[in-house]
């Protein structure tokens, strides 16, 4: 089969591999209909993640076809229609069982496309197929069922649920990529009183303003001062969500936050961030990380179902599978060409 493989920083390969196969009884293959790219695949091309391999199938959201099963798989048969989550969950561990997914310790957590072979491919191995893959309604499109694999699940379990958004919050949202827009339509759900999305491009403001966002301000405007000004009471955000993964993002939050606030990182970081203590400490601000769990994917497909959530517009360009690498380059050059998320469909 055909796949993108990582190289070491800056390298990235489209090219034959071998198929997978099912080679643990709770395996599934899935033939891949519908993959995107995320901006961790990224953070892996520059380096960031150094458990990557050299060969390595990157990728780790995606919509298929199961096409073969193991011996131990229940819920899940050949022919079915999943959502392949970005996050494995084993279902055993004492973190499964405390719907902490993502930091499971029997094999699974974030391995596709990191420490097993993901799903930039035209087939992908899924391990804990019962515990991972999510069976598909017909009235659910590939393009948006691919939306829940990952960017809306992060940005609403670590970005609003981790902020604790409530009603009535100013909501600073740093970083107006997919991520950043996922968190911005997730926050409505809670009727913050007003959201600030920050970004260093236009059309992304542009983007937020189209998914909630009450106001947007260039990083260069997005100065203490201007938040609180735009706060209820004068005192900054309630909540400030990091989107992008840079020290300057994070940085940026803990300035804009108010006392008593939360800020939430949502974003993949690859280099030290300076925490300013020396500021923070008699602030009573509370920062949390996190690493999705896709506790919440069947809630949020069950509303996207239901036509409860609507995220249209999320994808702005699309290819064949194909067309990988030109894919990668669109999304990689996101400031200019005004991507967001890009889908790729099997043709």
């Amino acid at each position: 089969m055909k796949a993108l493989t990582y190289h070491g920083p800056g390298r990235r390969t489209w090219g034959e591999v071998p198929d997978p196969a099912v080679s643990d009884p709770e395996d599934a293959v899935v033939r891949v209909d519908a993959v995107t790219i995320c901006g961790t695949d990224l953070h892996i091309l520059k380096g960031d993640v150094p458990e990557v391999t050299e060969g390595r199938i990157l990728g780790h959201e995606a919509v298929g076809t199961v096409t073969a099963t193991g011996p131990g798989v229940r819920t899940v048969t050949a022919g079915d229609r999943v959502l392949v989550s970005c996050i494995s969950a084993c279902g055993r561990c004492a973190y499964c069982r405390a719907a902490a997914y993502g930091q499971c310790t029997g094999g699974g957590g974030w391995i596709l496309g990191h420490l097993v072979d993901g799903c930039q491919a035209e087939y992908v191995r899924t391990p804990f197929a019962d515990t991972s893959l999510h069976r598909l309604p017909d009235d659910v499109t590939d393009e948006h069922a691919l939306l829940l694999a990952d960017i809306l699940p992060t940005a609403y379990e670590v970005g609003v649920r981790n902020g604790r958004v409530g009603p009535g919050d100013t909501v600073v949202v740093v970083g107006a990529g997919p991520i950043g827009l996922a968190a911005i339509l997730t926050a409505r759900l809670y009727s913050p009183a007003r959201i600030v999305a920050v970004d260093l491009a236009q059309s992304r403001l542009d983007a937020a303003a189209r998914f909630g966002a009450d106001t947007g301000l260039t990083v260069a405007e997005a100065a203490p001062e201007a938040v609180r000004a735009l706060s209820r009471d004068g005192l900054g955000a309630d909540v400030a969500i990091e989107a992008v993964g840079v020290p300057e993002s994070f940085e940026l939050c803990t300035r804009v936050v108010r006392p008593g606030g939360r800020v939430a990182n949502v974003g993949v970081h690859g280099k030290p961030a300076v925490l300013h203590l020396e500021e923070l400490w008699i602030r009573n601000v509370t920062i949390t990380t996190g690493l999705v769990d896709t506790r919440s994917t069947p809630m949020l497909l069950g509303m996207l179902a239901a036509g409860g959530l609507d995220v249209s517009g999320l994808v702005t360009h699309r290819f064949g599978l194909d067309e990988m690498q030109e894919a990668y380059d669109v999304f990689a050059d996101a400031g200019d060409n005004g991507a967001l998320k890009v889908a790729l469909f099997r043709t």
